[in-house]
């Protein structure tokens, strides 16, 4: 598989039981082969005209192009914000047997 295919999707969410709801249900579609729940950060940006903080729970998301329409579209389904973040990244390079399992497991 060219990397290129390979994405890594960034999503933030509200807190770590919803971390664990979505990581399960992308990892149980297979939509993506893998999901690692992040430690809580703090995070700061303007909504609605006004500077917001709140903790959140980053997710790193691995999957690959064919599978990122519905995989954003589960996440905007599962995902409690009304505009989450959603950012797919391609995977330039990595270890072929990596991507390969990926590959496969979001088949």
């Amino acid at each position: 598989m060219p990397a290129t295919d390979a994405l890594l999707i960034l999503c933030n969410v509200p807190d770590a039981a919803c971390a664990q709801t979505i990581a399960q249900a992308l990892v149980e579609r297979r939509l993506a082969a893998c999901v690692n729940i992040l430690a809580p950060c703090q995070s700061v940006y303007c909504w609605q005209g006004k500077v917001e903080t709140a903790s959140e729970v980053p997710l790193l998301i691995k999957s690959t192009a064919a599978r990122y329409a519905e995989l954003e579209s589960a996440l905007r389904t599962l995902h409690p914000y009304e505009v989450p973040e959603i950012i797919a990244l391609p995977i330039a390079a990595g270890l072929p047997a990596y991507l390969a399992w990926l590959v496969q497991e979001t088949a």
